[in-house]
């Protein structure tokens, strides 16, 4: 793979866009030269607000035509494609309207692709699609330490089933995520402090901490533990990502959130998802384009690795 540039031939961002950074089509993910898969999940059955997030997976694929022609993102030191190999597998079907069908379908197609030794990158979605991508990679991993963006805790004790703010209140309960090695950022919404046992690190110390002190933070908390890396868009604040459905004023800049990102670059994160982009209220592509180089970005902490 050392010849490769971007692992796509085509570099305009307006011909033939049809899948994540031009990235072959594929549901053979089990081929030795697959690395890694991106994933979309068209769900938004949970969303309390603003719906719109099962347009989020094909509003991140057109908007990532924007990265085509940057042979080498900065700034790292390599291609992309000369280090990893990937697919698009598209987006997950299942029985429209029947969450239950797609917390089944998630977990099971989870737990496969990582269980023949991929990284997968899912595109939601609602955030209530991490809880089966989280059952399914633990199914493989073990119990995982969870590194949280998000502008909410999603820590609720929710009445509601299926509901995008019960995630994390579910998963250390049912032995998923160690809540003494995960920690959330961004958080700047009331939230019961003694509800939980994560790390907090809110909106606001967030934005006046230094990008080393936080990253520092993170790493301290996750130690050598498999984790998880959850990334809700509205963590970041609405004038840079304005299309989703809980905007919250106060929120981290782009480009605060991927310099954090990769400052964790080497730590053991065995999977990672973008959620809640919704369209119809998206300005000039902002938020997609947002989702699209955050995942970008992960490709690139995974790739470092080796």
């Amino acid at each position: 793979m050392s010849d490769k540039q971007f692992p796509f031939a085509e570099t305009s961002i307006y011909i033939d866009v049809f899948s994540y950074l031009g990235l072959p089509l594929s549901r053979d993910f089990a081929s030795d030269g697959v690395d890694a898969v991106v994933m979309g999940i068209p769900y938004d059955l949970g969303t309390t607000g603003r719906a719109g997030a099962r347009g989020g997976p094909n509003a991140v694929r057109q908007a990532s035509a924007n990265l085509r022609w940057e042979q080498q993102r900065w700034p790292w030191s390599f291609p992309l494609g000369a280090r990893l190999n990937a697919i698009d597998y598209g987006d997950l079907h299942y029985s429209y309207g029947d969450s239950e069908d797609m917390l089944a379908r998630v977990e099971a197609k989870a737990a496969e692709i990582t269980g023949a030794g991929k990284t997968l990158v899912s595109i939601g979605g609602d955030h209530f699609v991490t809880l089966p991508l989280l059952r399914g990679h633990a199914r493989v991993h073990g119990k995982l330490a969870l590194i949280h963006f998000d502008a909410h805790t999603d820590t609720y004790e929710d009445e509601e089933k299926y509901s995008h703010g019960c995630m994390f209140h579910r998963a250390p309960r049912e032995g998923l995520i160690d809540p003494e090695h995960s920690i959330q950022i961004g958080i700047r919404t009331d939230y019961d402090r003694g509800a939980h046992q994560f790390q907090v690190i809110d909106a606001q110390q967030a934005n006046e901490q230094s990008i080393a002190d936080i990253v520092a933070a993170v790493r301290a908390r996750v130690g050598d533990m498999p984790a998880y890396l959850t990334f809700d868009i509205d963590c970041l604040d609405p004038a840079f990502a304005p299309g989703t459905g809980t905007p919250v004023v106060g929120g981290l800049s782009t480009s605060r959130a991927m310099h954090i990102l990769q400052g964790l670059a080497d730590l053991n994160i065995v999977g990672f998802d973008v959620v809640e982009v919704a369209p119809a209220y998206d300005h000039a592509d902002l938020t997609a384009l947002a989702g699209a180089a955050l995942a970008l970005e992960f490709l690139y902490m995974r790739a470092s690795r080796g």
